[in-house]
C-alpha cells in the first residue's frame, strides 16, 4: 500500500526548499540592483561636479585640480555589473545600468582628456572594445592584460565597451574608429587602433610613449610664463 502521507510530506518539503531558495536568490539579486543604482547616483553627481570644476578652470589655477577629479566608483560599478550579468542574466535593469555605465565612461574619458590638455595632467587612455566569450575567445585574455596594466599604472585609464551595447554613443565610437565585430578585441591608444590580442609588453611600451607625449605640458608652461 502506498503511503500517500509520506509522499505528500516529502513533496511539501521539496516545494518549500525550492521556494526558499528562489526567494533568497531574488532577495540578494534585488539588493545588488539597489546597490548598483545607488552607485550610479553617486557617479552622476561626481560627473556633474567634474563638469562644473572644468568650467571653473578658466579662472582657477591648474594647481587646484588633482589627478583624480573623477569618481573612483566607476571601477566598482563595472565589477558589480560584471557580477550582475554573470548571476542575474540580461535583465532589463542590468541592461539599463550597462548603458548608463557606458555613457559615464565616455563622459569621464572626454572630460579627463580636456583636463589633461588644459593642465598637463599626466594620463594615458585606452578604449577597449569587446564582446561575449562565445564570440571572442581572446577578449577575456585581453581584459586580464589590461587589468594588470591598470594596477601597475595608476594614471592609466581604461574604458571598456561591449560591442553589442545598443547605445548611439557607443555606436558612434565604433564608426569613428571603424571597429568591426570580426576584429575583436580592439584597442584605441592615442587614436591608434589595434585589433586582435596584444600582450602586456607591447601595450606597456605604448602606454609609456603616451605618458611621454604629455611631459612638456605646453599650456601649463604658458600659464607660468604669463
Amino acid at each position: 500500500m502506498i503511503d500517500w502521507k509520506k509522499y505528500l510530506i516529502v513533496f511539501l518539503i521539496t516545494v518549500s526548499l525550492f521556494l526558499s531558495a528562489s526567494y533568497v536568490s531574488n532577495y540578494f539579486g534585488e539588493r545588488k540592483i539597489d546597490q548598483l543604482k545607488s552607485i550610479q547616483d553617486k557617479i552622476a553627481i561626481d560627473i556633474l561636479s567634474s563638469e562644473t570644476q572644468f568650467s571653473l578652470l578658466s579662472e582657477l589655477s591648474c594647481k587646484n585640480i588633482s589627478d583624480s577629479v573623477f569618481s573612483g566608483e566607476l571601477a566598482e560599478l563595472g565589477s558589480k555589473l560584471e557580477w550582475s550579468e554573470r548571476n542575474l542574466g540580461a535583465t532589463e535593469e542590468v541592461s539599463y545600468l550597462k548603458k548608463y555605465y557606458s555613457l559615464l565612461q565616455i563622459k569621464d574619458y572626454l572630460l579627463m582628456k580636456k583636463i589633461s590638455a588644459r593642465c598637463g595632467v599626466k594620463s594615458s587612455f585606452i578604449l577597449y572594445f569587446y564582446t561575449t566569450a562565445e564570440n571572442c575567445s581572446l577578449c577575456e585574455k585581453e581584459a586580464l592584460v589590461l587589468t594588470e596594466l591598470r594596477s601597475k599604472y595608476q594614471q592609466l585609464r581604461v574604458y571598456s565597451f561591449d560591442y553589442s551595447t545598443d547605445l548611439s554613443a557607443v555606436k558612434a565610437m565604433l564608426q569613428i574608429y571603424k571597429i568591426k565585430d570580426t576584429a575583436l578585441p580592439a584597442l584605441v591608444i592615442d587614436d591608434e587602433v589595434l585589433t586582435g590580442f596584444h600582450g602586456i609588453d607591447e601595450l606597456e611600451a605604448l602606454i609609456k610613449k603616451s605618458f611621454k607625449l604629455q611631459e612638456t605640458k605646453p599650456e601649463e608652461n604658458t600659464q607660468k610664463s604669463n
